[in-house]
């Protein structure tokens, strides 16, 4: 397995990534187009025997010192593996910031305890957040 950048050739990639990790949370094609082309956002793709198997997306504010984790997605046929983890770094690491933030479903347990592990602390709780109106937690770590 490898991180490397992820570019505008990967958005059908992404796109069937995104419908498979989150369904009805997944983001709509303008979204994927914008953020595999905006200039500042850190875009970074886990591939394995050339399959695009992760992918994470950051958008460092760095006048205000810390970056947004906007989305990060594995495989369901390759999760427990630590790709989430690796590209959770990787993208930290590209961020140049002090403070990493990002959001999670409520429910969503086992993302949560991944981030926890990793140092994140719940800083808020945006009620109905998500389309079907479950709450999600921001989560925000020193880097």
């Amino acid at each position: 397995m490898e991180i490397i950048k992820a570019s505008i050739i990967d958005l059908n990639a992404l796109r069937k990534l995104e419908q498979e990790s989150f369904g009805k949370d997944a983001w709509p094609l303008l979204d994927l187009i914008a953020i595999l082309t905006f200039s500042d956002v850190i875009r970074l793709k886990a591939t394995e025997d050339g399959q695009m198997v992760g992918f994470v997306a950051g958008d460092p504010h760095l006048r205000d010192g810390w970056g947004w984790i906007s989305t990060i997605a594995v495989d369901p046929r390759f999760r427990r593996r630590g790709i989430g983890r690796e590209l959770l770094h990787a993208c930290e690491n590209k961020l140049g910031v002090a403070q990493s933030r990002l959001t999670v479903r409520i429910s969503n347990q086992s993302a949560i305890t991944m981030y926890e592990k990793d140092g994140y602390t719940t800083k808020d709780i945006w009620k109905a957040y998500y389309n079907d109106g479950e709450d999600g937690l921001v989560m925000e770590k020193d880097l």
